[in-house]
């Protein structure tokens, strides 16, 4: 399922790896490398979602045989940009059996109490697993930044500390997939005013949604900086534009597939005499 003009969307959202970044310079509304307009992606869902359930069958079932790797899909962006929508669509395709969805909020009193890994390492997926974070450890660059709730040298340790952590899950067989929501201002207003429209979205909007949206610039900067210094050949960082809706799914399912391709599982396989058990099955057995 390789793009028709011979390069895969890795290659087209890809950020370069320690290059400044400037999320100005990224169109949130485009489409790139995408089969075409929304109708188009729509009729390539299903297929994309065929291939999707089948490797990842394989890649479970090809645990049970010793084979360690699993993958980590983690989505960051700014409020309302589409990560719990995300979730909800890619992992309607996969089977919750081999799949680990983590939500991260604001830490407990016992996550306070370790490190900022600490509870990240608990919700990694298993081996065979397909693990996605809404969100994620990066939290702890991104708000403490913004909100100043550590020391400026304590989060400036923390880039490297995340760093070293995604080479050790690279080492350990884990294929990271990190996806920003790259969503623009106005379509946030325009997200947060829906919200409040609809009865069955209101429940999602808090006051404090404005007030964030008055940080946006520092927001803007901090996520600059972690994708500047958080981005290696072993854990890339996916810019995706976000206004579109049927874009970011579209994407995002399309950058876990292709990922999925390049590990290519396969089944175990097995030494069972399939002549003999067929035959004491007819026999009654």
């Amino acid at each position: 399922m390789t793009q028709k003009n011979g390069r895969d969307l890795r290659e087209a959202l890809r950020l370069p790896p320690g290059e400044p970044v400037d999320l100005s310079a990224y169109g949130t509304r485009a489409t790139p490398g995408a089969p075409g307009r929304k109708a188009a992606a729509l009729r390539d869902a299903a297929p994309t979602g065929k291939r999707l359930a089948e490797l990842q069958m394989r890649l479970w079932a090809a645990s049970t045989a010793g084979d360690g790797r699993r993958v980590l899909l983690v989505l960051q962006g700014m409020d309302t940009s589409g990560k719990g929508g995300t979730v909800k669509h890619v992992s309607g395709r996969l089977n919750p059996a081999g799949c680990r969805i983590q939500a991260f909020k604001a830490p407990t009193e016992e996550e306070r109490r370790h490190d900022f890994l600490w509870r990240v390492r608990t919700a990694l997926p298993r081996p065979g697993e397909i693990g996605i974070f809404d969100r994620s450890y990066y939290e702890d660059v991104l708000i403490a930044r913004v909100r100043h709730l550590a020391r400026p040298a304590e989060i400036g340790s923390r880039y490297g500390l995340i760093n070293d952590f995604e080479r050790s899950l690279a080492e350990d067989g884990v294929t990271l997939v990190k996806c920003f929501l790259h969503l623009s201002y106005e379509e946030q207003r325009r997200r947060l005013l829906r919200r409040l429209e609809r009865a069955d979205k209101r429940w999602k909007f808090a006051p404090g949604d404005i007030d964030e949206r008055a940080l946006w610039p520092a927001y803007q900067e901090a996520y600059q900086l972690a994708l500047e210094r958080c981005a290696a050949p072993y854990a890339p960082w996916y810019l995706v534009p976000a206004d579109r809706k049927w874009y970011r799914n579209w994407a995002i399912s399309r950058l876990l597939l292709e990922h999925l391709e390049e590990l290519g599982p396969r089944y175990p396989q097995s030494d069972l005499d399939v002549a003999e058990c067929r035959e004491r099955l007819l026999k009654g057995a």
